[in-house]
């Protein structure tokens, strides 16, 4: 059994860890992809024929070559760590409430900010890059449209993320983690009210449900298959596809918090549930009608496994200290890996196994420093434009001090602080900082403090 008494620092490790992963793996992927011109995606012709189809597409690289015949097998389906993705997504927001009420406002705009301020500076510093390595290599410049619909994300943007992906294939995720943000509170107020189970019980319906109405009578199919539909992968890439996925992460989480749930299962239970789960939606992701339930079982099969694996390696602190640290660059190395795969097949590898094989960990080596910078470039660009967006404002304001409550506050003035009265204005100081404002020393006899004006008002009639 796992050890219940673990403490919060393994427990957040492990987690950091699977991010790691899922990041990695997706990266592998991409690249994958990209070398071999697609050459396999999961199609609905059966477990057989897709298992024919993927022999032959691993042939692409040489047995004896530079790249092990047998490691291109796991990147083949490095696309499935996007809903192991939307899964611990829903764990962590219920972590990141540690059990206290939710205040919608400003959950919302920490996490908004958490998803577009990174989004904004990949996107900020990566198009001059962009545009120079297109100048010196004589190679396509960013479409000026496409720029644009970046950096103005998400006031222009389209459902399914295709302006987006135009820049980097991968970023169609981003509008559906938006989704999933702005959906959270209302999950959670429903989760309080409903229960845990029944929370799980419809979004599962709900999404099971919209699935099939999305194959069969959208015409459409899941975002990582090949396939010529009627409208293509768009039905899968919203959040409905995923809400499922979504809520049971969010009711894991919520176990977690009460000492409960898979995470405290034994390794073996762990282990045995997950295998079987993953195998159910491995094979149905190659039938049309196993598309209905495929990601949905795939994620938590895959999930449970990646658990226990980066459990286990939490358990040493050294790689516990790795994972925390490295975790908290996961989702910038997601924005970047599209771009510095792209560049890289593009300009050095040029379709020669050999020179993949080298460049693949230098891949990853590679948007872990941009990632790493630009997390450190963030946080300086939000203070740049929530400033400049200030200093407009103050500008552009007709009168600022209209704003103000009250006239000039005097000494002697009774006030009310904190909805307390007898308290005596003793002393006026009059600051500027943004604009003018006054701080007052108050006084109700007992004690004396200073407070700003804002945190007082007029007993009885306003300040003279």
């Amino acid at each position: 059994m796992i050890n219940q008494r673990t403490d919060r620092y393994q427990r957040l490790a492990w987690l950091e860890g699977i991010r790691i992963l899922a990041v990695v793996m997706l990266l592998l992927y991409y690249a994958q992809m990209g070398f071999t011109g697609s050459a396999y995606t999961p199609q609905p012709t059966g477990l057989v024929s897709n298992l024919r189809h993927l022999a032959t597409a691993m042939s692409t690289f040489p047995k004896q070559g530079a790249l092990p015949y047998f490691l291109s097998l796991p990147s083949w389906f490095g696309f499935q760590f996007i809903d192991v993705f939307v899964l611990i997504s829903g764990f962590s927001l219920m972590l990141s409430l540690k059990g206290k009420s939710l205040d919608v406002g400003k959950f919302l705009r920490r996490r908004l900010l958490q998803i577009l301020f990174p989004f904004w500076a990949v996107l900020w510093l990566s198009f001059p890059v962009l545009w120079a390595i297109a100048l010196a290599f004589k190679t396509d410049f960013p479409n000026p449209w496409y720029v644009f619909a970046g950096i103005s994300f998400p006031l222009v943007y389209d459902y399914n993320g295709e302006m987006l992906m135009a820049t980097s294939g991968s970023w169609w995720f981003v509008s559906l983690i938006f989704s999933f943000a702005i959906l959270f509170p209302f999950l959670w107020q429903l989760l309080q009210r409903w229960g845990t189970a029944n929370l799980v019980g419809v979004c599962i319906f709900l999404t099971l449900s919209y699935r099939a109405i999305a194959i069969y009578g959208l015409g459409g199919h899941p975002t990582y298959v090949i396939w010529d539909t009627s409208a293509g992968w768009q039905p899968f890439a919203v959040f409905l596809s995923k809400l499922g996925t979504f809520a049971i992460g969010m009711a894991v989480g919520d176990l977690y918090l009460k000492d409960e749930g898979p995470v405290y299962w034994s390794y073996p239970r762990a282990l045995t549930i997950g295998a079987l789960i993953y195998v159910a939606g491995f094979i149905g992701q190659f039938y049309t009608w196993g598309w209905i339930f495929a990601d949905l079982l795939l994620s938590i099969g895959l999930g449970l496994g990646c658990m226990v694996m980066c459990r286990i390696l939490a358990e040493q602190r050294q790689i516990a200290l790795f994972f925390i640290t490295m975790g908290g660059y996961s989702y910038t190395f997601f924005l970047l890996h599209g771009l510095v795969v792209d560049r890289s097949l593009q300009l050095v590898v040029q379709g020669d196994a050999t020179r993949y094989a080298v460049m693949l960990p230098m891949m990853i080596g590679m948007t872990l420093v941009l990632a790493v910078l630009t997390v450190y470039i963030s946080p300086l660009i939000q203070r740049i434009v929530l400033g400049l967006l200030r200093d407009v404002d103050y500008v552009l304001t007709k009168s600022p001090s209209v704003q103000r409550r009250f006239k000039e506050p005097q000494v002697g003035d009774k006030v009310c602080y904190r909805s307390e009265v007898g308290w005596i204005v003793l002393k006026v100081e009059k600051l500027l900082d943004e604009q003018e404002f006054f701080m007052c020393q108050v006084s109700d006899g007992r004690r004396s403090l200073w407070v700003h004006e804002e945190e007082l008002e007029p007993a009885g009639k306003h300040f003279r």
